[in-house]
């Protein structure tokens, strides 16, 4: 699928092709990722669309134990598709005629990769091994002749494809669709995935965080044929109608308008930390690396570190209370602040939308979900402003923003927890939430 001269010179995967195929029973968009460690974000931006990774491995001596050293990228990536909501894992071994089918290196290389796989998240469950020899086609769409391997009598790729079973989706919950790209053809086009919801053709919808109206105009499938609606999982192009271009962009998220994504500059969020880059050891308050979540990536910095729990060199597990910094093979809660406002769910209400993770200098360092979150509203200094009866001038306006939030500032807190402002309790000042948010420094 490279079909691009610089993927064709290098011989490397650079960005995400995209195809389609059909079994008997099911419709398949496939993403070619790449896997060279320099492409590691395009590789993100494929697999937040995918509810099946292939993890290929190459059966030829050698090779495996390079993709599976400390820093190999086999680790990584089975992190990462475990990270970005990815169900269920087909394990490929791939050139197996180069060992001549051999059954010893087929369950030494499942010996070696089931216990990481199984501390990733993946469970046996989760995790369907196949042998193929990609050169000849063995065990792709027909059985390997049995001359050529008597041990194996397990199903070929496609018959696996086919039968894999998903998590249930919920086609009636509010409409989440990633922003993957966008093109003019000649009217906008822009692509992604159904995560939560379904999105019909006329919708009205809502792009977030820009909060920018727009609305269906048409609705292609993955063979870009058109389409009356597109349910969870489904990978859509969509033609819209937006006021302005700018409006659209990757890692926003299209929303129905009376069921609006949330929106924030700060959240909580549970992280394991896995193995930091060497000349950065720990993770302290101000640490500055890159977010992906969804289809969105940016900068962010921890604001603070609320709690860790660290294991001891006799595997016992200490909790800490606001620690000045955190180790690798770390888990913690702290807050996150964004460059910008982003759109996320709490991880407990729509997973795919609140689980992200960290890298730093190139290296995948940690993963994460959203515990909660403040939200962002930029309407906020207008509203306190028309409640003022200011409607004169932008220095006015400013005038009774202050006159008006002052007092609520005095007497209100914000409650992360449920999301909303409450009273503030007078006799119990220092553990008011509202007040943590605060640097007052």
């Amino acid at each position: 699928m490279d079909v691009s001269d610089e993927e064709k010179a290098k011989g490397k995967t650079v960005e995400v092709g995209r195809a389609q195929f059909d079994t008997p029973s099911k419709k398949y968009t496939i993403f070619d990722a790449p896997g060279h460690k320099n492409y590691v974000p395009n590789m993100i931006m494929g697999a937040a669309l995918a509810d099946v990774a292939g993890l290929v491995i190459s059966a030829r001596k050698g090779e495996f134990e390079a993709g599976f050293e400390k820093d190999g990228q086999t680790r990584e990536h089975a992190q990462l598709a475990k990270s970005l909501g990815v169900q269920r894992l087909v394990v490929i071994v791939n050139k197996m005629d180069d060992c001549h089918w051999q059954k010893a290196r087929y369950q030494e290389i499942q010996n070696g990769l089931e216990p990481f796989l199984a501390a990733t998240g993946y469970g046996p469950k989760d995790v369907i091994w196949v042998p193929i020899a990609g050169l000849p086609g063995h065990n792709i769409t027909e059985p390997v002749p049995k001359g050529t391997c008597a041990w194996y009598s397990g199903p070929t790729l496609m018959q696996i494809l086919d039968e894999l079973t998903l998590d249930a989706r919920h086609a009636d919950g509010p409409l989440r669709i990633p922003i993957i790209d966008k093109m003019k053809d000649p009217a906008l086009v822009c692509h992604g995935k159904v995560e939560h919801g379904t999105v019909t053709v006329g919708d009205k919808l809502a792009v977030l965080p820009s909060g920018a109206p727009a609305q269906v105009l048409q609705l292609l499938d993955g063979k870009g044929q058109p389409v009356e609606y597109a349910a969870p999982g489904e990978n859509v192009q969509i033609k819209i109608n937006v006021a302005d271009d700018e409006h659209i962009q990757r890692g926003f998220v299209l929303c129905h308008r009376d069921s609006p994504m949330p929106v924030t500059e700060v959240f909580e969020a549970e992280i394991e930390v896995l193995d930091l880059v060497e000349y950065k050891p720990i993770i302290t308050k101000g640490y500055t690396c890159m977010m992906h979540i969804h289809t969105y990536h940016d900068e962010v910095v921890i604001k603070d570190i609320v709690k860790a729990w660290e294991r001891n060199d006799r595997g016992e597990v200490t909790e800490k209370l606001k620690p000045q910094f955190v180790r690798s093979q770390t888990r913690m809660i702290c807050r996150v602040t964004t460059k910008g406002p982003v759109s996320l769910e709490k991880f407990e209400n729509i997973q795919q939308m609140g689980r992200f993770t960290l890298r730093d200098e190139g290296k995948t360092i940690c993963v994460g979900k959203v515990l909660k979150y403040k939200p962002y509203d930029k309407k906020v200094a207008a509203a306190a402003a028309t409640a003022a009866g200011t409607t004169a001038t932008p220095a006015a306006a400013a005038a009774a923003t202050t006159k008006v939030a002052a007092p609520a500032q005095e007497d209100l807190v914000y409650d992360m927890e449920t999301g909303e402002m409450r009273p503030k309790k007078a006799d119990l000042p220092q553990i008011a939430e509202g007040d943590e948010d605060e640097d007052h420094e």
